[in-house]
């Protein structure tokens, strides 16, 4: 990866540098560094993540940050890329309530205006807050949540997983940011 110049600001797995010191006592400059020493280039994911948390006493959540973080910085991890598979996420806030972003998505007549042609299994809903599902391909998955944003505006988060490879995540990112605003111009018009 390129070094950033003096205005852009260092970050790996979408976080800054200030917020990894912040929370962890150093910089992503110094985390790459004590890891390169550590001989970090060769090992896995889950070793990275032990070093971090055994030896070098990072709280859990952080070690797993720092660890992809240092992947994606030795280019050894590619921007989306999770061990299963890329997952990618899109979000639109809408003027509709939570409850209703919910229920264009229950409801399967409702869903065919916004989500054509696109045959998807809920496995399980929560109502007004969340839903897991299969997509369409039946091999990757569909994590949706809905937030309240204030009277009247409701926002829904699209995560895709599994998805094989970097090409298709950034296909994926493109349909659901296209997706989500024919939904969006459904509910609004």
């Amino acid at each position: 990866m390129a070094k950033p110049s003096a205005k852009q600001e260092v970050r790996y797995n979408g976080i800054g540098s200030e917020a990894v010191k912040a929370k962890t006592g150093r910089t992503w400059d110094a985390w790459l560094g004590l890891l390169d020493k550590a001989g970090a280039r060769a090992m896995s994911h889950a070793q990275i993540a032990a070093h971090l948390y055994d030896r070098l006493g990072v709280p859990g959540w952080w070690s797993q940050m720092v660890a992809v973080g240092y992947e994606q910085a030795r280019g050894l991890r590619a921007r989306h890329q999770r061990p299963d598979g890329f997952e990618i996420s899109v979000s639109r806030t809408v003027a509709v309530p939570a409850t209703a972003l919910f229920d264009a998505w229950n409801d399967a007549r409702t869903r065919r205006r916004w989500l054509a042609g696109d045959a998807i299994v809920i496995r399980k809903a929560t109502r007004p807050k969340s839903m897991r599902i299969t997509w369409s391909d039946r091999k990757t998955s569909l994590e949706v949540n809905f937030y309240a944003k204030s009277a009247g505006k409701g926002q829904v988060v699209v995560q895709h997983s599994k998805l094989p490879d970097a090409k298709a995540a950034a296909k994926m990112k493109g349909y659901w940011a296209t997706t989500l605003d024919r939904l969006r111009a459904t509910l609004e018009g």
